[in-house]
C-alpha cells in the first residue's frame, strides 16, 4: 500500500502559531444537541466554525502575501502545489543556511524541503523566540536561480525575523515560488523518494492559508 506522512500541525483551538498573531477560535455553529430537533429520530449533525488568522498551523505562502500583484491563493495552479517531486535538504545545526546547504541538491521543478529540527519545539516560547533557523539571501537566490518549484521549512520562518526585509519571501514569492511554514516530522522523509502535497483553499484575495501537506512515498 501507499505509504502517506503527513507533515502537518493539528489546528487546535487558542493554539500559538506565529508569536503576536491569535489563535484560532474553534466551536459549534450547530451543535448535535441543538440538531435533534430538525433532524429524525436518531439523527444529529454538527456544524464547525472557525475564526483565526491565515498564519495558523502549517500554511502556504502565496505571492499575494508579499506582492499586491502576486498571484492570491485561487491564482496558484495546482501543478505547483501537488504531486511536486520532493526533494529533502538536512540543514544540520547552522541557524543561517546559506547556499551550501543546497548546492549538491538537484531542485529544478522540485518541492524543496529544509529540514532543521526546530517543529520539535513547537508550540513552545523557544519556537517563536527569535533563534529559529532560516534561509540566508544566498541561498535563496540559488534556489530561484535553478527553478525550485515550491519550499518549504520546518522552522517559525523561512526569513531571519530580526530582519525587517524578509529576502527569503521577497525572492521567492517575487519568482512565484510558494512557500511553506512550520512544517513537521520531515526527518521521516531522509533517504526516501516523494512526492509532496499542500494545496490550500482557492480563497480570492487571500495570499496564506493553512494546509494539510503531506508526502506520499514512492519506494
Amino acid at each position: 500500500m501507499t505509504e502517506v506522512v503527513d507533515l502537518s500541525h493539528a489546528v487546535e483551538h487558542g493554539m500559538i502559531t506565529y508569536p503576536g498573531l491569535p489563535g484560532p477560535e474553534i466551536a459549534d455553529h450547530l451543535s448535535r444537541e441543538a440538531s435533534r430537533g430538525t433532524y429524525g429520530p436518531g439523527t444529529e449533525f454538527q456544524i464547525g466554525r472557525i475564526s483565526m488568522v491565515a498564519n495558523t498551523g502549517t500554511y502556504l505562502d502565496a505571492p499575494f502575501h508579499r506582492y499586491p500583484d502576486g498571484a492570491d491563493l485561487s491564482e496558484l495552479p495546482l501543478s505547483r502545489l501537488v504531486g511536486l517531486e520532493g526533494v529533502l535538504v538536512s540543514a544540520g545545526e547552522p541557524r543561517a543556511i546559506g547556499r551550501e546547504a543546497f548546492d549538491k541538491h538537484e531542485v529544478r521543478g522540485r518541492a524543496v524541503l529544509v529540514h532543521t529540527g526546530w517543529d520539535r519545539h513547537w508550540r513552545t516560547e523557544l519556537y517563536g523566540g527569535g533563534s529559529h533557523p532560516f534561509l540566508t539571501a544566498d541561498a535563496v537566490e540559488w534556489l530561484v536561480e535553478q527553478g525550485a518549484a515550491l519550499v518549504g521549512i520546518d522552522s517559525v520562518n523561512i526569513d531571519d525575523t530580526a530582519d525587517p526585509s524578509r529576502p527569503a519571501h521577497t525572492k521567492l514569492l517575487a519568482a512565484g515560488i510558494p512557500v511553506v511554514e512550520h512544517l513537521t516530522g520531515l526527518e521521516r522523509l531522509a533517504g526516501r523518494s516523494f512526492a509532496f502535497h499542500a494545496a490550500p483553499p482557492a480563497v480570492r484575495g487571500m495570499g496564506t492559508f493553512t494546509v494539510r501537506a503531506y508526502a506520499v512515498l514512492n519506494d
